[in-house]
């Protein structure tokens, strides 16, 4: 995909959508990154279902300490992984009041140190509560990346790093959102809505599902 293409192709985007954002549910860092570790492998509203209410009893590391594991479980354990992520928050809770004064780092470095806390989960940490432009990769970027021709990559890793190169800067703050948004409601795994998609003369994807877009 030529350089061309791909500015018009986040031009689209950005008309569509100017000011894109996170489905997830926060009011501060903490309570995004919390949001984020309970996201691994659910879906936001799942997570935005239990933190509604979670965050008004408990939305600071020192309150989730003080429910403790058994405090902290009833009010995640219809996600997935809850034990693992129950352990993950109250670690990173003690590392975050030990060695950051309760406040989540800004740094990838310091991120990544944090329990349940990955390079996918850091970047947007760092990307949509500090305003970094980072990418972050989760299943429906690496698919719409893959499959348009955006950004090809065989694994995640690959993707961000051909993404940061790719991207025009003056996108690359909202990239992130605008590309899981496109995965998650036309650009599916199943079934992408190619008859829907704003970009569809654009995407280089060999197998389009045109059945209902011969006037496109």
């Amino acid at each position: 995909m030529n350089a061309a293409k791909r500015r018009e192709i986040f031009t689209r985007l950005r008309q569509a959508n100017p000011h894109p954002t996170t489905e997830l549910e926060y009011a501060t860092p903490f309570q995004l990154l919390v949001a984020v570790i309970l996201s691994a492998q659910a879906t936001d509203k799942s997570v935005n279902l239990a933190t509604r209410k979670l965050f008004p009893v408990a939305g600071t590391p020192e309150a989730i300490l003080q429910l403790e594991e058994s405090g902290l479980s009833p009010y995640i354990q219809r996600i997935g992984l809850f034990r693992t992520k129950t352990k993950n928050i109250i670690a990173t809770c003690h590392l975050l009041i030990e060695q950051h004064a309760g406040i989540v780092p800004d740094t990838r470095e310091e991120l990544e140190k944090l329990p349940g806390v990955g390079r996918k989960t850091a970047n947007v940490i760092l990307n949509t509560a500090f305003g970094k432009p980072t990418i972050a990769v989760d299943t429906h970027i690496f698919r719409v990346a893959n499959r348009t021709g955006i950004a090809p990559g065989k694994n995640v890793l690959a993707v961000e790093q051909k993404l940061l190169k790719v991207v025009p800067k003056e996108f690359r703050q909202d990239a992130h959102h605008w590309l899981i948004l496109h995965g998650r409601y036309t650009c599916k795994a199943r079934k992408p809505l190619c008859q829907q998609c704003l970009i569809v003369d654009l995407c280089e994807f060999k197998h389009k599902n045109l059945a209902e877009a011969s006037t496109k």
